[in-house]
């Protein structure tokens, strides 16, 4: 697995790239938004740790922008620990986020889980097995693991395909914010709330036509959320 460092500050890029060359996992460097696009041009990347506080280009700025045409993780580093400061890094495609000063075990850990997602879920086909699931115009094929709406393909990151198979497979069911994030991240829910409304905001950009208005995805107040079930149920 190929990772990619984009950090602006070289000794911490380095120091990160030691634990990651330690795990076995090959490191590429840049040092700012533009660089970093650059090497993902000329390089297949499997991962990327992305700074937040960058020259020339930063890391919202660059993450935007590969958000477009890639569904890579991205885990974004910010030395802002605040609610609002993570809000924004994730809308703007980052899959995780860690503040600065951080423990190396969590970051690899982070990485680790990341890469075990993107290989289960990400574009490669699945080798057998799999199912299809349709609600009204959406259609979920596990097999291929693609997402179309109305005939047309929907790119969802790994994470948003995970979050798009448990809804669409429980129609009508309710899964409250918890419980999606402990099924999904695969550990306790500890102030991941604001994560997965923000991972279910960028599904609802993909797949609805009116975002401000659902028809699939639907918010049960003081609840959580559920997948409409419509005309349609699951079909396998």
């Amino acid at each position: 697995m190929n990772i990619l460092i984009c950090d602006d500050d070289k000794e911490i890029a380095e120091a990160i790239s030691i634990y990651l060359q330690n795990e076995g996992y090959t490191t590429l460097m840049a040092y700012n938004g533009i660089q970093a696009l650059s090497m993902l041009e000329q390089n297949e990347i499997h991962l990327i740790i992305m700074d937040v506080m960058m020259p020339e280009m930063d890391g919202l700025r660059a993450t935007m922008k590969i958000r477009k045409e890639r569904n890579i993780p991205i885990i974004m580093l910010s030395a802002k620990s605040e609610d609002t400061d993570k809000i924004i890094g994730l809308n703007m495609g980052a899959d995780d986020y860690v503040t600065k000063p951080f423990n190396p075990l969590e970051l690899i850990a982070r990485v680790k889980s990341q890469l075990r997602r993107y290989t289960l879920l990400g574009s490669q086909p699945a080798t057998n097995g799999g199912s299809r699931y349709s609600i009204g115009g959406l259609l979920l094929d596990d097999e291929n693991k693609t997402v179309t709406v109305d005939g047309e393909d929907v790119h969802l990151t790994p994470l948003e395909y995970k979050i798009f198979y448990l809804l669409i497979t429980n129609p009508g069911r309710v899964f409250s914010i918890d419980e999606i994030y402990e099924r999904v991240w695969g550990e306790d829910s500890i102030g991941g709330g604001s994560t997965v409304t923000v991972h279910i905001r960028r599904i609802r950009e993909k797949i609805e036509i009116n975002p401000g208005e659902p028809k699939y995805i639907k918010v049960v107040w003081g609840l959580g959320y559920k997948m409409e079930k419509l005309d349609g149920t699951p079909s396998h």
